[in-house]
C-alpha cells in the first residue's frame, strides 16, 4: 500500500488553483453565470473551506480526534484532502475501506462503524488488519466472534436527538443501562476483546445538550464494565450530527461536547481516546450547486394576477436537493431555498415552487417560497449542499449527476503537499498553526 498521500493530491483532476490574494469562491460564481447557461448541473467544491473546517474542529474540540464519515461525501478530492489532513475515516462498508486504503490511508486511521456487517465485509477488514468496529446486537456479537475473534468491538449505544434530520435510533444502538450491560457480559464469555463506546445522536441534529447527556450515558457504560465485569474500556466515539452549513456554527455543539468530557472524562483522570464522525460539518459549506431553468410555468388566479410561479431547473430530489422535505418537518428550510443574488434582492417575489427535471411529481425541491422571477435559461443557486447530495444522488430518468470543479488556493495546495506524508499523529493544532505562521 502506497502512503504517500501527495501522490494522490497530484492525481485529483478538475482542480482550478486560485491566487492566494483572490477573493471569495463567488468570483467564479460570477464568472461561470456570466458564461451563459449550462444544460447540466454544476457543483463548485472549495477545498480551502474543507480545510478551515477542519481547524475549526481541531480548535474548538482539541481532545476529539476527527474520523471523516466517508458516506457524507466521498469526492476523491474531499477524501484526498483529509486524508493529507490526518483526519481519521468512518467506514461503514468494504467499498469505503477500500476506498481508503488506495488512498493511503493505514488501519489504525479506520473505523468500522456499521453495526452490521456482512460475513464478506468482515473477512476483508479481518485481512487489511482494520480492527476496530461497532456492535450493537448478540447475533453481531457472535458473528464478529466466529469469523474474527481479534477485533476490537465499540458497543454503539443508542442515544436519539428530539430535533433532528435524520433519526438513527430506531435502527441501531442498544440501551445504555439495558441491554448494553448484557451485551458486554456476552462478550465477555466469548473471549472478545471490547474497547468502547460509541453513539450517534443523529444526522443534522439542532439539539447542543443531548451531545452533552448522551456522554453521561456512555460514562455509565465504561463504569459498568470497570466495576461489574472488569474490563477496561478505553475508546468513546462520539459520532457525527454537527452541524455543517455556513450559517451554523459549531460552537454550542463543541462546548456540550467538551463539557460532558471534562465532567465523565476528566482528561486527568482517564486515559481515553475520544473520536468524532463529523461529515456534514465538515463538507456542509464547501459545497455550491449551480442550476438552470430549463422550464417556466406561470399561474394565474381569476382577476389574472400571479398567483405562483414554477421553475423545472436541472437539478432535483433524484439527484443532489434530496432534503426538502425533512428540513420542511424540523423547519430548518435555508438549504431547500435558492440564494437571492445580489442582483435581484431588491427586485418584487412571488410565491415560487421550484421542481426538479424528473417526471416524478414528488421532485420538489421547494414549494410556496417567496422568490424574485427569474427566466429560462437563468442561473438558480444552492448553497450547503456537500452534505449527502451526491452520495444520495440517483440517474432517475436519465438525468445526470452534476459534475464537480474544484477550486483551492495555491498556498493552500502547496501546504497540503508539504504535509501529506507526515505522520497524521503529528498533525494537531499546533503543528497547523506553526505552518501557517511561516506562510507567506
Amino acid at each position: 500500500m502506497d502512503t504517500r498521500q501527495d501522490i494522490h493530491l497530484s492525481e485529483l483532476k478538475n482542480v482550478t488553483l486560485r491566487s492566494a490574494t483572490a477573493g471569495p469562491l463567488e468570483e467564479e460564481i460570477q464568472r461561470i453565470i456570466a458564461a451563459g447557461s449550462r444544460e447540466h448541473p454544476l457543483h463548485l467544491l472549495d477545498l480551502d473551506d474543507l480545510v478551515r473546517k477542519h481547524l475549526v474542529w481541531l480548535r474548538t474540540m482539541p481532545r476529539v480526534t476527527p474520523f471523516y464519515a466517508v458516506k457524507c461525501n466521498d469526492d476523491p478530492a474531499i477524501l484526498a484532502t483529509l486524508a493529507a489532513l490526518g483526519t481519521g475515516f468512518d467506514c461503514a462498508s468494504e467499498a469505503e475501506i477500500r476506498t481508503m486504503l488506495g488512498l493511503g490511508v493505514t488501519p489504525d486511521r479506520i473505523i468500522f462503524a456499521h453495526p452490521i456487517k456482512s460475513v464478506q465485509a468482515l473477512a476483508f477488514a479481518k485481512a487489511h488488519g482494520i480492527r476496530r468496529m461497532t456492535f450493537d446486537n448478540e447475533c453481531e456479537l457472535e458473528k464478529v466472534a466466529r469469523e474474527y475473534p481479534e477485533a476490537e468491538l465499540v458497543l454503539r449505544i443508542r442515544h436519539d436527538s428530539d430535533r433532528v434530520l435524520i433519526a438513527l435510533g430506531k435502527k441501531f444502538g442498544c440501551d445504555a443501562r439495558g441491554n448494553g450491560r448484557q451485551l458486554l457480559a456476552r462478550a465477555k464469555q466469548l473471549g472478545v476483546s471490547v474497547i468502547g463506546v460509541s453513539f450517534h445522536v443523529g444526522c443534522g441534529s439542532l439539539d447542543a445538550d443531548c451531545f452533552y447527556h448522551a456522554i453521561a450515558s456512555a460514562r455509565s457504560v465504561f463504569d459498568y464494565a470497570r466495576d461489574e465485569l472488569g474490563m477496561r474500556l478505553w475508546l468513546l466515539d462520539v459520532g457525527g450530527g454537527f452541524p455543517g452549513d455556513n450559517d451554523k456554527p459549531i460552537d454550542e455543539y463543541a462546548q456540550a461536547v467538551c463539557r460532558g468530557l471534562e465532567e465523565f472524562f476528566p482528561d486527568d483522570k482517564d486515559e481515553v481516546f475520544v473520536l468524532g464522525e463529523p461529515g456534514r460539518f465538515y463538507v456542509g459549506s464547501a459545497v455550491t450547486l449551480l442550476t438552470t431553468v430549463q422550464g417556466k410555468k406561470v399561474v394565474r388566479d381569476e382577476a389574472d394576477n400571479v398567483h405562483q410561479m414554477m421553475y423545472y431547473i436541472n437539478d432535483g430530489v433524484f439527484g443532489t436537493l434530496f432534503d426538502w422535505l425533512s428540513l420542511r418537518e424540523i423547519k430548518d428550510l435555508k438549504r431547500a431555498v435558492p440564494l437571492v443574488r445580489k442582483e435581484r434582492q431588491h427586485e418584487r417575489t412571488f410565491p415560487t415552487t421550484i421542481w426538479g427535471p424528473t417526471c416524478d411529481s414528488t421532485d420538489i425541491v421547494c414549494e410556496d417560497v417567496e422568490y424574485p422571477e427569474h427566466h429560462i435559461g437563468d442561473y438558480i443557486v444552492f448553497e450547503n449542499l456537500g452534505a449527502y447530495g451526491m452520495t444520495f444522488a440517483t440517474n432517475f430518468n436519465g438525468f445526470p449527476k452534476p459534475s464537480v470543479q474544484t477550486y483551492i488556493k495555491e498556498n493552500m495546495w502547496n501546504m497540503l503537499h508539504t504535509i501529506a506524508s507526515k505522520d497524521w499523529k503529528q498533525k494537531t493544532l499546533t503543528f497547523f498553526e506553526g505552518i501557517l505562521e511561516k506562510a507567506p
